[in-house]
């Protein structure tokens, strides 16, 4: 079903694959560690870092380590030959001899794409501007299975930057597969874009506009907030007028339903004030931490050591 898959955007993943990843990812976080080291013991993942990473590229090389083996890559363009004019085809083409999986995150919308047609080695985008982000999806999905027993059926609230968030954008995709009811909280300007607000009202999907945090904090299950990206924002001024717009405090959750999750695919800046991170509703550390074993599933099985 994965061997040699690539993984660029979650449109092109099924529900029945996602379930298998899902699965997968449950398996390797319940196997002993001496069973996992040596799952990838003569593979070697290439993390091509175009743009800046924690999480990601830490979690991925994490879990490539943890199941036996080798990493290679750079987290800097500026050292790279891209700087000097080099494609992200050509860079490809030359990693593909290195390594037997690539791991790329680039600024460029469809970067992903190129590369995996550069190769048939399996690339996995780890996103690609503000297009797709399909492995913290598949986090968030993991994540929100692990807390609600279930993915389908529930309602979601998106907040903060609709409009240039991949990871929401991967979101709201994915959960349109599992029937589930949306509600967008985003000022005029960061809306979520004509084009996914399309997509799921032609799978009829359920879907609400809403200006206010407070307004849909009683309806949901998951809260999942984001920052607003300042680094996306052709225009510093437009930043600087909604870049505090929404700041989740702790008084705002009074309302919420007891099983209601917050999460956030992080870094945050300001948009959940710290004294939220005591409460049971805060669960984005956590979520943070499902990356390996989602990760691990995602390695294992587009380089076939998991069928």
């Amino acid at each position: 079903m994965f061997a040699g898959k690539s993984i660029i955007s979650i449109n092109e993943i099924s529900e029945l694959e996602i379930i298998k990843i899902l699965e997968t990812a449950k398996k390797l976080e319940e196997m002993p560690d001496s069973k996992k080291e040596k799952l990838l013991a003569d593979k070697v993942l290439a993390t091509l870092f175009f743009e800046p990473s924690t999480r990601t590229r830490l979690s991925f090389e994490s879990a490539m380590k943890r199941l036996g083996g080798k990493v290679i890559g750079f987290a800097d363009p500026k050292v790279t030959s891209a700087s000097k004019g080099e494609t992200v085809h050509d860079t490809i083409k030359m990693v593909e001899n290195y390594a037997d999986a690539i791991v790329i995150r680039h600024p460029l919308e469809g970067a992903a794409r190129v590369a995996s047609e550069a190769t048939a080695k399996p690339v996995i985008n780890a996103g690609d501007g503000a297009n797709q982000h399909p492995t913290q999806t598949l986090i968030d999905l993991y994540t929100i299975k692990k807390t609600q027993g279930k993915i389908s059926g529930l309602s979601v609230a998106m907040v903060g930057d609709l409009k240039y968030g991949r990871t929401v954008h991967s979101l709201a995709v994915a959960l349109s597969k599992f029937n589930c009811s949306l509600y967008f909280v985003a000022p005029e300007i960061l809306k979520m874009p004509l084009h996914i607000k399309a997509e799921l009202a032609e799978k009829g999907v359920e879907f609400a506009e809403y200006d206010e945090i407070i307004d849909v904090i009683d309806k949901v299950d998951i809260l999942y907030m984001t920052r607003i990206q300042k680094e996306r924002f052709p225009d510093p001024l437009d930043y600087e007028n909604v870049k505090s717009i929404y700041i989740l405090k702790k008084e705002m959750l009074k309302k919420a339903k007891p099983t209601m999750k917050i999460l956030h695919p992080l870094p945050r800046v300001n948009e959940i004030d710290m004294d939220v991170d005591s409460t049971p509703y805060a669960h984005y550390f956590q979520q943070a931490a499902n990356g390996i074993p989602v990760r691990q599933a995602i390695l294992s099985l587009v380089l076939g050591a998991i069928k």
